[in-house]
């Protein structure tokens, strides 16, 4: 089942305005940015506020990858992590995880407030709750946790929900916002500030020393102190940490409802593949826009018509529970979940002096990206918050993280070598159908091969630039997925989402199961969010 994708985000009809130009000539800076996301523009903006020169650059446009497909939940309540931390890292570990991520919501509402950004920030209580009586206790101890952490949680069988629940956690104090708003007004006083932002330059390469040097796919190079890598998933990997990420990909519908619909706040369950439900203002005070999202699963996974079938799934959720949706938006965020529930956000690898990272959000890429972005602030200005060593990803707990570390190799394995096996792909060209794609064997070759709705074919190579494992295609949104590490590439083989920096290797081929070496056309740059620019930046599902 082939969904059409609708308008896309919600957020994305938010007019970015002029375009920033490309890096084309040698600079040089204090700090480089890499990633225009909100991890990344929290990042510069709060340098340039305390008077350092930055300098961000931007794969794509600011605001567009995982940050302009999130849904926007600004909250420290993170589903059921707070029992998960205490367990893993200690109470006084959950304790700064909650303050941290508690004053990154009120960050956004003094900053906005401060710099007169309209982001449509609405406060209100955010929820995790259970329709099984099975899972009551588990929220009791989530809500225990969280109290004992020093949020203003408490347990509750009661929900404005419009249908009964077994048990939740409850928070005040939360929000929701219009994060392209925030973000777009941020990067204004960044550049009022004297930072610069250059769009459309995909950094490819990065020296570390004093300075660092990073160097783009023109070959422009911008020499810095300090290097800020905030690409959803991190393109420079030092520490290996695609060893300890996850990456997860969740589908979200939207679609307007009478105004009291709205439940008045902000809703996720982990039952039935997740479901996370918010409202958004449409401007009529009649109407409310709701947005649920769920479904989550591994990108390049998706069996042919899965995705189709997950969207539906999740309007006919929308649909049985707050009853008649004409949905108007569809469609997905990605995120990438760490071995241990806690956020990378630091040191790149254990010698790193002067470069940083930030990733692994698990989803609450909204309250985790503007944590981080005071944080690498606070770090490179030379000061140390209290949870410093908490977010440090050279951090390493062997019990609990050695298993899950295992068991994410393992699958990745098995993609590396199963996914070359016969039958893991399409006979022949003659069998990828109109509007559908395929992994065929041409000439020893594996070929990711696209036939559009006219009939025309378009081939790439099958495997993915980060480390060579077949991608896959989803059908549901017309991209190449690779199930190893989650990048993502559209049908010409433009990289979508990094980790990869290149896009795929293009062939050109009639409809025939014959392919001419000599037309082999290895395309150069690319664009798309994320990868090296870091378009995707570093916002989660939630």
């Amino acid at each position: 089942m082939v969904v059409d994708p609708l308008s896309g985000s919600l957020w994305m009809e938010y007019d970015p305005g002029l375009a920033r130009p490309v890096l084309e000539e040698a600079a040089e800076t204090e700090v480089a940015v890499v990633g225009g996301g909100v991890a990344g523009l929290c990042t510069a903006w709060e340098l340039a506020r305390a008077g350092h020169r930055v300098v961000l650059l931007e794969a794509d446009r600011i605001a567009t990858g995982v940050t302009g497909h999130t849904t926007a939940k600004l909250s420290a309540l993170h589903g059921r992590v707070y029992a998960e931390v205490r367990s893993v890292h200690g109470a006084r570990a959950a304790r700064l995880y909650a303050h941290s991520q508690q004053l990154a919501v009120e960050r956004v509402a003094e900053v906005g407030e401060e710099l007169g950004i309209d982001c449509d920030l609405e406060r209100l209580p955010a929820f995790t709750y259970t329709e099984d009586p099975g899972q009551v206790d588990a929220l009791r101890a989530e809500a225990d946790a969280a109290l004992e952490a020093g949020l203003p949680a408490s347990f509750t069988t009661r929900t404005p929900l419009p249908f009964p629940v077994a048990g939740a956690v409850r928070l005040e104090g939360q929000a929701q916002f219009h994060p392209r708003k925030y973000l777009l007004g941020l990067a204004a006083d960044l550049e009022r500030l004297g930072g610069r932002i250059h769009e459309r330059t995909r950094v490819t390469r990065l020296r570390e020393g004093s300075p660092c040097r990073l160097t783009t796919d023109r070959g422009a190079t911008l020499e810095a102190r300090h290097v800020v890598v905030a690409t959803h998933y991190p393109v420079f990997d030092r520490s290996l940490l695609f060893t300890r990420l996850e990456p997860k990909r969740e589908l979200v519908v939207a679609g307007s409802v009478p105004a009291d619909l709205d439940p008045g706040g902000a809703f996720l369950t982990e039952e039935g593949g997740t479901r996370s439900v918010r409202t958004a203002p449409t401007g009529d005070p009649g109407r409310r826009l709701l947005v649920v999202t769920g479904e989550k699963f591994t990108p390049g996974t998706a069996e042919e018509g899965e995705v189709g079938e997950r969207y539906a799934r999740l309007e006919r959720w929308a649909r049985e529970r707050f009853g008649p949706l004409e949905v108007t938006h569809r469609w997905a965020t990605q995120d990438n979940w760490t071995t241990d529930r806690v956020p990378y956000v630091g040191r790149l690898h254990p010698g790193a002096r002067h470069v940083y990272v930030a990733t692994g959000f698990a989803g609450w890429g909204m309250s985790g990206g503007v944590m981080a972005g005071a944080l690498l602030a606070a770090r490179i200005r030379g000061r140390e918050p209290a949870w410093t060593s908490l977010y440090d990803p050279v951090r390493l707990r062997p019990l609990r993280e050695v298993p899950a570390m295992l068991r994410l190799q393992a699958q990745v394995a098995k993609h590396f070598v199963g996914d070359r096996a016969p039958g893991a792909y399409a006979d022949s060209v003659a069998d990828v159908r109109p509007g559908q794609g395929a992994v065929v064997r041409v000439g020893g070759r594996l070929l990711a091969v696209h036939r559009d709705e006219a009939g025309e074919l378009r081939a790439v190579s099958a495997r993915c630039t980060h480390l060579g494992c077949v991608v896959h295609f989803n059908d549901g949104e017309r991209a190449w997925e690779c199930p190893c590490h989650g990048s993502r590439f559209d049908v010409s083989g433009r990289v979508l989402e990094g980790p990869a920096t290149r896009p795929l290797e293009r062939e050109r081929m009639e409809d025939s199961d014959g392919v001419d070496d000599a037309e082999k056309d290895r395309s150069e740059g690319g664009g798309g969010a994320g990868g090296a620019g870091g378009a995707a930046g570093d916002a989660g599902a939630a």
